[in-house]
């Protein structure tokens, strides 16, 4: 099964909590605090295999999460940092942000990796909060949440050329006889209902890789036929072959149907009809009468197109077709997607950035604190110690929490909510 888009939800670990624990040991107040840190949660990769041809597997499995860290224990022993977890995607895969549709990062090289999510870090365990007023704290450092995503995955051919055109007007054929690739072929509309890659080895030349394009229809660029999501893997392409039924064997007009493919092409994005074009005018075998074949050919040519005259079934014009196909790929280079792609700003996905995040709000006579940074203030605290207790108000203090519920016209004995912890407020 050919899969070429497919969203998934990707979660990674969270730290590790610090712990609390007291090492017995002789004129140590409790003993000593040796609670040790928490181990950092996995992240997640995604790295580019040209093994894989197809999204299939994220088809079945959407959610994805990475090991969390273990918790700190006594000794001053840290907890074991969660495995990052690996995803192989395959080469060509475009990875955009759900939320925002803003591309990540276009994984086409094989080999090529990107942490997509951050692990959250451990905590820091009770012996780092030993003072010299406060020798035995029996609170440790909460863990941080790792990172959570959702993102769709667009898997864009990587070919250098492309056969695009209506429905059956031979680009299976012409696929199935310049390279080794076998497509479905057979006399009738949409026999391709996938696209279809081969490697063209040409003479002495250097093999280029040629896609075969499903075909479009008016509409295409909406999503009728299909047409919009076979139109993303010519995106990559240097060079377009406009294949053409000169013959008129559907009943159709070629230049109408010209007009109208480029149509699609400009629709769908004004970048990717400005790539190379060049024009294969196909069937020529079946016509008795050369004299309106030539005339289509000027008035291809009069608009700007070098035009072929071939037939994928006989062989005819296939080396002068191919020959031009290869000097063109080498004057044309390499060319920029046309896809918007900016390297996103990490710190807008860094657990430390959305710790200094929150909000408050007034729900029903209560003052709700939200932000991801209090589950891990939350898990830090124990409301049975009084030094714990002043630790968690001088928090809330440093970050502007007080500040902010003040602005809001908070009372003595309102009621806060941080969390799943309700208090009073007094100043």
């Amino acid at each position: 099964m050919f899969v070429d888009k497919a969203e998934i939800i990707l979660v990674a670990g969270n730290g590790g909590h610090g712990g609390v624990s007291f090492r017995r040991e002789k004129y140590v107040p409790m003993g000593g605090p040796d609670g040790g840190h928490g181990g950092h949660g996995g992240s997640i990769i995604l790295m580019a295999d040209n093994g894989l041809r197809t999204l299939v597997e994220f088809k079945y499995k959407r959610k994805h999460k990475a090991e969390n860290g273990e918790n700190g224990t006594s000794g001053q022993s840290s907890g074991k940092s969660g495995d990052d977890l690996i995803i192989k995607v395959p080469v060509g895969t475009l990875v955009k942000d759900k939320e925002t549709g803003r591309v990540i990062c276009d994984l086409s090289e094989n080999g090529q990796k990107y942490q997509i999510v951050d692990g959250g870090r451990g905590g820091r365990g009770n012996m780092n909060f030993a003072t010299a007023t406060r020798q035995a704290p029996r609170f440790a450092q909460g863990g941080v949440r790792g990172q959570e995503r959702t993102v769709i995955l667009e898997l864009k051919l990587l070919a250098d050329v492309g056969l695009i055109g209506f429905p059956n007007v031979g680009k299976s054929t012409l696929l199935s006889v310049i390279t080794k690739a076998k497509p479905k072929i057979a006399n009738y509309h949409f026999t391709t209902i996938i696209p279809n890659l081969g490697v063209v080895e040409w003479r002495n030349f250097d093999p280029f890789v040629i896609a075969d394009i499903p075909g479009l229809i008016e509409g295409a660029h909406e999503g009728t036929g299909l047409g919009d999501q076979f139109l993303r893997h010519v995106e990559r392409t240097k060079l377009l072959i406009h294949l053409l039924d000169a013959a008129g064997s559907e009943g159709r007009d070629p230049l109408d149907d010209f007009k109208k493919i480029n149509y699609e092409l400009e629709k769908y994005n004004a970048k990717l009809a400005q790539r190379v074009q060049i024009v294969a005018l196909n069937k020529v075998d079946l016509i008795s009468d050369q004299s309106e074949l030539y005339t289509l050919k000027g008035e291809l040519e009069d608009l700007g197109y070098e035009v072929f005259i071939i037939s994928a079934v006989t062989g005819q014009g296939l080396n002068e077709l191919l020959s031009r196909t290869i000097q063109l790929l080498d004057e044309i280079g390499e060319v920029e997607p046309i896809f918007d792609f900016e390297p996103e700003e990490e710190i807008l996905y860094t657990p430390e950035f959305k710790e200094k995040q929150f909000t408050v709000k007034k729900v029903d006579n209560v003052f709700v604190v939200e932000g991801e940074f209090f589950e891990r203030l939350i898990n830090s605290v124990n409301f049975e110690d009084l030094d714990s207790i002043g630790f968690f108000q001088r928090v809330l203090k440093d970050k502007g929490v007080f500040e902010e519920l003040e602005k809001m016209n908070i009372k003595d004995d309102d009621t806060v909510r941080i969390d799943e912890i309700e208090f009073e407020y007094f100043r």
